[in-house]
């Protein structure tokens, strides 16, 4: 275990800002993998820091003295990333007037950084497999095999276990990189760092554009912190600079602050959407939050009733306690003397009583009317459903639309075309061309 005189000096060395729990833990991972050629895999958010930690990797292993490239294989269009990777041979396809090396055969003996690998094609995975199983690899238009030495460090900020179950990543190369993961603590969840960072961030603009940095108040901290940063580090660097150069005060409030913050990200989700269907939160909507709350009161809402139809059912629901708890039974109206003669106003259940009193009878002891009594258990099933069904009708409709081009249909939708292709699995809904 690296103790924390060795954790603040690789901060001082790398210009790491901050002492939260999840982030020392994860330098400290790093620490200890770096004198090593194991392969790592770091797992964050986007705008978390990521690179910074495989920069750590690299400066403090053997191989420091050697190359170190990043590479964003979302940025790499699929035609060519092959090429740039391994390298290719005169006339191997258009355009290839000379022979090219690729990355892995330039950091030869040093680092290369796969960033966003989730988005790397599968024929890619293939060929990067064997580069990590043997150290072989052939350029492309070539039939020679040639050998590499480099060490790979790959980042990703989608979940690589959900993108094998979807055909995405294969899982042999999921556990080739997964030898020694760190996950990489989103900003939020690094308390006093948020203003540990501002503070860096607007002290060093107004360093470059010689000018004073700017002041938070306390109320105009709490607002800082309170605020989710959907784009981590990255975005509170704009939000700092924004406020140092565009602010003419130099002590901010929290009004002033709230100017720089967009509103529809302003508002901080609970740790649900950390959790919810088991997917990273950056591929959750506050829309999908709001489902899922939806969904689980009208199925608390629906058993409530089915409970209250087995207790009137057995005659085990006193006037007394109707009326002590009548918030509870909104359903249902006292008329002072006993229950109303509907239980719903969509779901009628007639409430049977004595003819020469109002006081409530069971219906066990209406042996003669219980033909008149009907089921309507399975009308409260259907209810429950009625939200799903809508949200199922406006996925086809924004398909048909969109000639079932998903990339589209997700914009008119506002949600992402990762989850709009769950939420096709879910419901099944078949490609209509």
């Amino acid at each position: 275990m690296t103790n924390s005189t060795e954790i603040q000096a690789v901060k001082n060395r790398f210009g790491i800002i901050g002492n939260a729990a999840p982030l020392n833990y994860a330098l400290n991972i790093a620490i200890q993998v770096a004198p090593t050629d194991l392969t790592v895999l770091i797992s964050g958010e986007s705008g978390s820091g990521k690179e910074s930690f495989s920069k750590i990797i690299h400066g403090l292993s053997p191989r420091k003295h050697g190359p170190f490239i990043a590479i964003n294989c979302g940025a790499i269009p699929e035609g060519t990333i092959d090429s740039e990777l391994f390298g290719h041979t005169k006339g191997a396809f258009t355009g290839a007037l000379d022979d090219r090396k690729g990355y892995f055969e330039t950091t030869d003996s040093g680092t290369i950084f796969l960033d966003e690998i989730g988005e790397m094609p599968l024929g890619t995975q293939s060929r990067l497999l064997r580069v990590l199983e043997n150290g072989e690899f052939i350029q492309v238009g070539s039939s020679k095999v040639k050998k590499t030495n480099v060490r790979v460090v790959a980042a990703t900020n989608v979940n690589l276990i959900e993108a094998v179950d979807r055909g995405k990543f294969r899982e042999d190369l999921y556990y080739r990189l997964n030898t020694v993961p760190i996950s990489v603590p989103p900003l939020r969840d690094r308390g006093f760092d948020m203003e540990l960072l501002f503070i860096k961030f607007t002290s060093d603009f107004a360093e470059k554009n010689r000018s004073e940095p700017v002041e938070l108040t306390e109320a105009a901290r709490k607002v800082l912190t309170s605020f989710r940063f959907p784009g981590n580090i990255r975005q509170l660097k704009n939000i700092a600079e924004q406020i140092t150069l565009l602010e003419p005060s130099r002590v901010v409030n929290a009004e002033a602050l709230e100017k720089y913050i967009p509103k529809n990200q302003s508002s901080r989700l609970p740790a649900l959407i950390r959790q919810f269907g088991g997917q990273d939160s950056s591929d959750i909507s506050e829309r999908e939050i709001l489902y899922k709350v939806l969904f689980d009161m009208r199925k608390d809402v629906t058993e409530l009733k089915k409970l209250v139809l087995g207790m009137l059912k057995g005659g085990h629901v006193s006037d007394e306690f109707v009326h002590e708890n009548s918030r509870l039974f909104q359903d249902l109206q006292s008329d002072g003397s006993g229950l109303s003669s509907e239980i719903d106003e969509e779901n009628s259940y007639p409430i049977y009583t004595k003819e020469d009193d109002k006081t409530v009878v069971t219906i066990d002891n209406l042996q003669g009317k219980r033909d008149n009594v009907e089921d309507i258990t399975h009308e409260m099933e259907e209810e429950s459903l009625s939200l799903e069904k809508n949200e199922n009708e406006m996925i086809l409709k924004a398909l048909r639309k969109n000639n079932f081009k998903r990339k589209y249909a997700a914009m008119d939708l506002g949600i992402s075309e990762r989850t709009l292709y769950r939420k096709i699995k879910q419901y099944d809904i078949e490609d209509e061309k």
